[in-house]
């Protein structure tokens, strides 16, 4: 979905020839896939931050082509509002240095677009849900310039038969509006965690990125502020999925958790959106069926919260990653490092491990684990393994943890490099202070003084300090 296209504008013909195209790509990576053509090779990492421009005082700020032009960075592109953008990583090799590579890069970068912001007179911040966000704010006024966001709201509102979105959110607080736009989805901003891994592991692997969903956006909330509401831990995770609702189908839903298990191959998830899925955006390219370019458009308009990409290596050679999205963007630079340090950990334990795990754990239980832990955070009860239950924290503290801590080691990590990175998610859940609940507690001490909150946010954001050693 990164890539742009050349007109909002389609006919039925486009849509019909787009599908034909879809439909050859598949079948191609489908041979791929079964002779093995597919990049075996060592495991790599990466990952998207997305952040929110604001000004002085903390608003929104609707900055980002300036901003852009400024830095001329190939590595920090557009989202969907003129107040977001994302930045990018290069890839590393999942071993000995990732951690510190990742943060040193990350860290760097951040330091930088903030010096171009600053000349702007705005800020960067690395927040799931910015808590002075209006809904004044998401209007098609403040798109990005770019024909595929234009395409999008227009293709969306077609599917819709241009029926308001209905946006109903329920948790301590109740959150009810309409939209006439997809301009909603602007408000929620990420930390997209990508592992590149071998395609004959990938199904597994896609699974168990499902399964560690839950503990991944307990431990890293960071979003319960939207429109003055007091909701989700993690409201980023309704707000996405209502902000492009297309179907009431579970099959059809374009932001999903999924409905099941990948059983044999992760061939599969290609195959509903060849088969599910109606075309979204049906930018014809001129390009050879190798490069299977609409097969990966087409994947692009499927927000899978666990999704499948697939890839090309600087010689052509293709590749599956998985791309996590279940991560929050912030609330500094060391704690999405660290997110992403548990779930490479995690995964690479998880796949030597726990054998059979889906027969282990129910996909209607991991599915309940999730959105039940995207609300209620790490204090939310889950099922894991075998029947175990209790609190995402304390499966954390006596299982995830350790076996995170394993994962790296397994992986070629250094013991230091690895203390380090997993105290700071160790202090984090031993504390319980997650980015939602050092918001919630500054709130309580200080009112519903969103655009001082944020200010004070940045201020810690800026520290350095991972979020367990804010103060409120």
């Amino acid at each position: 979905m990164g890539q742009e296209i050349t007109t909002s504008r389609f006919t039925e013909e486009d849509f019909l020839r787009f599908h034909h195209r879809v439909v050859a790509e598949t079948a191609l990576l489908e041979q791929w896939l079964q002779e093995g053509l597919l990049d075996g090779g060592e495991p790599m990492a990466g990952c998207e931050l997305e952040a929110w421009l604001v000004d002085e005082g903390g608003m929104p700020a609707a900055v980002n082509q300036p901003f852009l032009e400024a830095l001329n960075d190939p590595m920090v592109v557009p989202e969907l509002s003129t107040f977001n953008v994302e930045l990018n990583t290069r890839p590393h090799l999942l071993g000995s240095g990732l951690l510190e590579s990742l943060h040193r890069d990350l860290d760097a970068l951040w330091r930088r677009c903030e010096s171009h912001a600053e000349a702007l007179g705005a800020h960067l911040v690395m927040i799931g849900i910015l808590p002075t966000v209006r809904k004044s704010d998401l209007t098609l006024d403040n798109i990005s310039a770019m024909q595929r966001y234009q395409a999008l709201n227009e293709q969306v509102l077609r599917m819709r038969d241009g029926k308001p979105l209905q946006l109903d959110i329920r948790a301590a607080e109740h959150l009810y509006t309409q939209h006439h736009d997809v301009m909603l989805e602007a408000a929620t901003t990420s930390f997209q965690i990508h592992l590149k891994i071998g395609a004959e592991r990938a199904g597994r692997a896609y699974n168990l990125s499902k399964m560690v969903s839950a503990p991944m956006v307990a431990l890293s909330a960071n979003s319960p502020w939207l429109f003055g509401h007091d909701l989700w831990d993690e409201t980023r995770i309704p707000l996405f999925e209502q902000a492009v609702a297309v179907g009431a189908s579970d099959y059809s839903r374009r932001v999903t958790f999924g409905v099941r298990y990948v059983r044999e191959s992760i061939f599969e998830v290609f195959a509903a959106n060849r088969d599910r899925y109606p075309v979204l955006l049906p930018q014809l390219m001129d390009e050879p069926v190798e490069r299977l370019a609409h097969l990966r458009l087409h994947n692009g308009t499927i927000w899978r919260w666990n999704r499948p990409l697939v890839g090309f290596d600087d010689q052509g050679r293709p590749h599956i990653r998985i791309e996590h999205r279940v991560v929050p963007s912030g609330p500094s630079p060391q704690d999405v490092v660290a997110n992403a340090a548990f779930y490479f950990g995690l995964m690479a334990e998880l796949l030597e491990s726990e054998p059979e795990p889906e027969s282990r754990l129910s996909f209607a239980a991991c599915r309940d684990n999730f959105y039940r832990a995207a609300c209620q955070g790490l204090e939310s009860q889950v099922e894991w393994f075998d029947g175990r239950r209790g609190s995402v924290a304390e499966l954390c503290e006596q299982r995830l943890l350790p076996q995170a801590r394993a994962g790296l080691l397994r992986v070629g990590l250094g013991r230091p490099e690895v203390d380090h990175w997993m105290e700071i998610v160790q202090r984090r859940v031993t504390s319980r202070q997650t980015g939602a609940r050092w918001q919630r507690l500054w709130v309580e001490a200080h009112g519903r003084h969103f655009p001082d909150l944020v200010l004070d946010y940045l201020e810690h954001q800026n520290s350095g300090r991972p979020v367990h050693r804010w103060r409120v």
